[in-house]
C-alpha cells in the first residue's frame, strides 16, 4: 500500500476543546509554537501581544478554549499531536481589520484561516493541506459560506518554515481557493466559496 495513503488514514483533525488542551501544549512546546505566540498574534493589539508573550498569551488562549469557543483545529498523526490551524469568523481576528494588506475585500461575512503550526517531524508531509481541508469542513459545518486565507507567496524558491506560518499560496490553490485581492507582491487574499 502507498505510504501516503497509510499516513492519511492515520490522520485525525479535531476542534481544540478543553479536553484536548494538553495535546496543544505538547505540540506548541516550551516556546508556545513560535516565540511565545500561543496563536494570539491575530487576536490582540501589538502591545498586548508583546506584553503577554509566553505565559500571558498561553493564558489568553486557554481562556478562549475554556469558554467553549474552539479557536482552531488540532491534527493528530498516529495519535500524536502534529499540527495546528487557527480558523474562526474573521471578526475574531481584529489584527486583520487593522491591516492595509489584509483589509476586508467586501462586506460579506467570512471565516478566516490565519495560522498554522506543524511539528518538525511532520513538516513537508501534506499536513498543512489536510488542515486547510479540515478548516473548510469545520467552517462549513458552523455555517460559513466563504473561507479566506492570507498565505505568503515567496517571490523565488522556498522560504524558512517560520515565515510560512500563514501557509503557502500553492497549498491554498490546491485546496480550491482562488485569489480575490493582492495588495502586496507576496500576500494574496484567497477565498473558497462553499
Amino acid at each position: 500500500m502507498d505510504p501516503q495513503k497509510i499516513e492519511r488514514k492515520r490522520l485525525e483533525i479535531h476542534p481544540l476543546t478543553s479536553d484536548r488542551w494538553e495535546d496543544l501544549v505538547a505540540l506548541f512546546g516550551e516556546r508556545g509554537a513560535c516565540g511565545g505566540c500561543w496563536c494570539m498574534w491575530w487576536r490582540l493589539a501589538r502591545s498586548e501581544f508583546e506584553k503577554g508573550k509566553g505565559a500571558g498569551n498561553r493564558r489568553a488562549l486557554r481562556k478562549i478554549v475554556a469558554a467553549g469557543d474552539a479557536p482552531g483545529l488540532i491534527a493528530y498523526r498516529g495519535g500524536t499531536p502534529a499540527g495546528w490551524c487557527s480558523v474562526a469568523p474573521r471578526e475574531r481576528y481584529p489584527v486583520l481589520s487593522r491591516s492595509r494588506v489584509l483589509a476586508p475585500v467586501d462586506d460579506r461575512p467570512v471565516w478566516s484561516i490565519v495560522c498554522f503550526f506543524v511539528s518538525k517531524p511532520f513538516r513537508r508531509t501534506g499536513l498543512t493541506a489536510a488542515l486547510i481541508e479540515g478548516a473548510v469542513a469545520y467552517a462549513k459545518k458552523k455555517g460559513a459560506a466563504i473561507v479566506e486565507g492570507y498565505p505568503v507567496e515567496p517571490k523565488k524558491g522556498s522560504m524558512p518554515d517560520a515565515f510560512a506560518y500563514t501557509g503557502l499560496a500553492s497549498s491554498f490553490r490546491r485546496a480550491g481557493f482562488a485569489e480575490v485581492a493582492r495588495r502586496s507582491a507576496t500576500r494574496p487574499v484567497m477565498r473558497r466559496y462553499l
